[in-house]
């Protein structure tokens, strides 16, 4: 467990010295990217390389110990969600995770099935969707919410026009990895499932280093986010529930079949055996020993600084905020995109890098079809800022 909550609050210095990049000049303000990783999860690869690094499900006394982490990994990471173990699979990215889904789901779609896809997605849960649809000649069908900076918000009201009995999948993000803005999940897996026999799929890339995941409490089908946002190495999760692994075909060996796991299905041997070793410590360290709530705490801290950028950018009438301009703890989380009227977002990226230690980023982030064509910006896009509960 991880002591970083003092009298309801995060203590900062506690918080920091959990993560060895954090003791450099650079200021880490492009963390929806990557975060930074915990140095207990450093010390976690290296022990494992060192004393386990053998082959899963041996008999002899380091394979046995081998298996025990991996298995202590994929444990924490369902329970991280509130998942069963048989309803998550890791793999390298939630990018080749979905690319997986797709391919499986592909074969149990009807003919004439219709798949609604948000276009302010990151790409990883719209290209794998698009190509099925080319591949079996399903209907895509865009869902695209009000076009001004501040009117980008999925919701069930602008979804249910788009819903018709052909409906099998929807697909959208928990927040966009550009406009910050937290979506009501819950209540739009409720929509989706008006819909007999239509299922949900949720990025939670963007959400899940900021607050937590409860797959059940939302009532989603599937539901990804990646590790490495979340203060841990480069690998992901998906979850699928256990209804709706009903309609995958497994990717796997024929000697798996039949298969009651999803990781079996598919996982395809990607899962890093010393990465998935490293989740009890990321899962740990938003454990609190005196029962404070370390993602309430998180959410306040978030809260403060996010208000501090947003204050001076609203201030500025020559700054577009997109999406969410209030700092309100449940509506945003801190990751902030705007543009400056009369400067390129490179030209405005390069000027703090040439300034100062804060690292900023410009461009589309892989939400290219939210830049280009609901933005309608140009090919810099945006300047983001991108903090967590580890930034002062």
């Amino acid at each position: 467990m991880a002591d970083i909550v003092l009298d309801g609050k995060l203590d900062l210095e506690a918080v920091r010295s959990h993560f060895p990049a954090l003791k450099q000049k650079q200021v880490f303000l492009d963390n929806a990217g990557g975060s930074q990783i915990l140095g207990d999860a450093i010390d976690s690869i290296q022990t494992y390389l060192k004393e386990t690094n053998v082959q899963l499900g041996a008999s002899y006394h380091v394979g046995q110990k081998a298996t025990e982490k991996f298995n202590a990994g994929m444990q924490a990471a369902a329970d991280f969600m509130n998942a069963d173990v048989s309803e998550i699979v890791i793999g390298p990215s939630t990018t080749q995770l979905f690319s997986n889904l797709s391919q499986s789901l592909s074969l149990s779609l009807p003919t004439d099935a219709e798949i609604i896809v948000s276009s302010i997605d990151h790409e990883a849960n719209i290209s794998s969707w698009v190509r099925l649809a080319k591949f079996r000649s399903f209907k895509i069908v865009w869902w695209t919410p009000g076009t001004e900076a501040g009117d980008l918000r999925l919701t069930p009201e602008n979804l249910r026009p788009l819903l018709t009995e052909k409906t099998k999948l929807v697909t959208c993000t928990h927040i966009s990895n550009i406009l910050g803005a937290i979506h009501d999940i819950k209540s739009i897996a409720k929509e989706v499932h008006t819909i007999p026999w239509a299922m949900l799929c949720v990025d939670g890339v963007a959400y899940a280093p900021h607050r937590q995941v409860d797959v059940k409490e939302l009532g989603v089908d599937f539901y990804s986010f990646s590790w490495y946002k979340v203060y841990g190495p480069h690998i992901a999760v998906l979850y699928a529930s256990s209804s709706a692994q009903q309609n995958l075909t497994s990717l796997g060996h024929y000697f798996h079949n039949p298969t009651t796991t999803l990781t079996t299905k598919l996982g395809l041997a990607a899962a890093s055996y010393e990465l998935v070793g490293t989740i009890p410590t990321l899962v740990s360290y938003f454990s609190c020993p005196d029962g404070n709530s370390v993602w309430a705490a998180i959410a306040a801290h978030e809260e403060r600084i996010q208000s501090i950028l947003l204050d001076y950018l609203n201030r500025r009438e020559d700054v577009v905020v997109y999406s969410e301009r209030s700092a309100d703890q449940k509506l945003r989380v801190p990751v902030v995109s705007f543009s400056i009227k009369g400067r390129s977002s490179r030209e405005v990226v390069e000027k703090v890098d040439a300034g100062s230690d804060f690292g900023i980023r410009w461009g589309h982030f892989y939400s290219k079809r939210l830049v280009d064509e609901v933005l309608g910006l140009g090919e810099e896009g945006v300047v983001r800022v991108s903090m967590v509960h580890y930034n002062t």
